[in-house]
């Protein structure tokens, strides 16, 4: 993603494309910029077909939109059980995975090396201009995802060490879940223990 980012804003503006220099040279960038993001598309998928269930929107996502004012204060309390994400994390997810789709097929049209007669010249002009609109989007989006991992508490633990505050029934996530880790503790005590066999010694 950052290697997109600093390497389309050289592309960009002839004001920035001294950031090129740190690619060895516009040719090299403008090879590598196009199958960077052919292999953003890859990665992003992947991991859409694992969460896109998780990030479908629920009557509970209104409930915490309403009271984004008690989470920017801390009372996390006072926010509703959710799911694994919430309505903010949601956001940027299907915000990612619009501007990741209309960028993929801009830069197709765009893409003079590979595919030089796709498009006529109109065409490839407004192509141009909502990748230029998507690639501001995405930023956009990016500081923002930065800003609440800083902003709320526990979610720099969780991406790190991969584990939620708290404990027990009253536990909560980075989003301010309790409803999620409740259902997972549920899970995991229902799931069947997986068969060991008898080792030789009980079999002697």
């Amino acid at each position: 993603m950052l290697i997109l980012v600093v390497s389309g804003l050289a592309l960009f503006t002839p004001e920035l494309y001294w950031l090129s220099a740190l690619f060895g040279g516009g040719q090299t960038m403008r090879w590598l910029h196009p199958i960077i993001g052919c292999v953003l598309l890859v990665s992003f998928f992947v991991m859409f077909v694992q969460l896109w269930k998780l990030n479908l929107p629920r009557r509970e996502d209104l409930q915490w939109m309403a009271r984004i004012g008690d989470l920017l204060k801390g009372d996390e309390d006072k926010l509703p059980e959710l799911g694994k994400y919430n309505a903010g994390q949601k956001f940027i997810f299907w915000g990612m995975a619009a501007m990741i789709l209309v960028m993929f097929a801009t830069g197709i049209m765009i893409w003079q090396q590979f595919f030089p007669d796709l498009v006529v010249i109109p065409t490839r002009r407004w192509a141009l201009l909502l990748h230029s609109l998507g690639a501001v989007g995405v930023i956009l989006l990016f500081i923002l995802h930065v800003y609440a991992a800083i902003w709320t508490r526990g979610t720099i633990r969780a991406m790190t060490h991969g584990s939620v505050t708290g404990d027990g029934p009253t536990s909560t996530t980075a989003n301010g879940s309790r409803s999620w880790p409740d259902a997972t503790s549920r899970n995991l005590k229902n799931s069947p223990r997986p068969f060991r066999g008898r080792s030789a010694r009980e079999e002697a």
